[in-house]
């Protein structure tokens, strides 16, 4: 079983394919992980490892991968995770594609580490808008009602601490919308379409970033998916680096 390992953390990761490397930030909220992929309109490690080398990922305590809940700043320890497995891997600098939360950890990545990607798709990003705020400040809670009995050595009051945390911030909550209009990074959006994915939030990303492109409709109705997989496929191939 492939292993990113350091200290105490456990990243499972798959490599499908050859080429360009194209890390996947997987969809799932706090469950992000590879299986997610094959509930989503297209199978993005299936369908890309055709042209790319693409790194798809558990996220930390999310199905084969491990780690303590970072209650000081759980969004760079997250960003330390993927940055660690590039390094591991011996990637300097790679395409990335992330889908819902992963979306945001792909603007983290963006804002904090801009030299590693050479281009990046964001599918449906999440955050937080005035129609759905009501649901995020509990959102976390079902995941972190079933953890404590997976990792019984961590208390009530870490999980409690690590989801507020989480959803501390605005927008995307990765970010602010400054941090995103400083971003020189090439951009594909793909607006979400429903509650949790608000239209409205890939919009705005679509309109701060300086070199993003938007791309609608790409998922409804189903007969789009075809073009927008070849849509995405260009626009990773467009700016990969030699």
């Amino acid at each position: 079983m492939p292993l990113f390992q350091k200290e105490t953390i456990s990243i499972y990761y798959e490599i499908r394919g050859k080429g360009y490397p194209l890390l996947l930030l997987p969809p799932g909220g706090m469950r992000a992980g590879i299986d997610f992929w094959q509930r989503t309109a297209f199978n993005a490690p299936e369908v890309f490892a055709e042209d790319f080398r693409v790194i798809a990922i558990d996220e930390r305590n999310s199905g084969r991968s491990s780690g303590p809940l970072p209650t000081v700043n759980p969004w760079d320890a997250y960003l330390a995770d993927h940055i660690g497995l590039l390094n591991h891997l011996g990637i300097e600098k790679c395409l990335v594609l992330g889908m819902c939360m992963g979306a945001s950890h792909v603007l983290r990545l963006l804002h904090k580490a801009p030299n590693r990607v050479a281009a990046a798709v964001l599918e449906q990003p999440t955050g937080i808008d005035e129609a759905n705020r009501h649901i995020w400040l509990n959102m976390w809670k079902e995941w972190g009602d079933t953890l404590p009995t997976q990792r019984p050595e961590i208390g009530r009051a870490e999980f409690e601490e690590f989801g507020q945390k989480m959803r501390a911030g605005e927008f995307v909550l990765s970010v602010s919308r400054e941090d995103i209009a400083a971003c020189r990074t090439p951009l594909m959006v793909l607006p979400g379409i429903d509650l949790v994915h608000p239209a409205a939030i890939g919009h705005e990303i679509a309109r701060l970033a300086p070199n993003a492109e938007l791309l609608e409709p790409w998922k409804e109705p189903s007969e789009l998916l075809p073009a927008t997989i070849a849509r995405i496929r260009e626009f990773l191939q467009k700016h990969t680096v030699n």
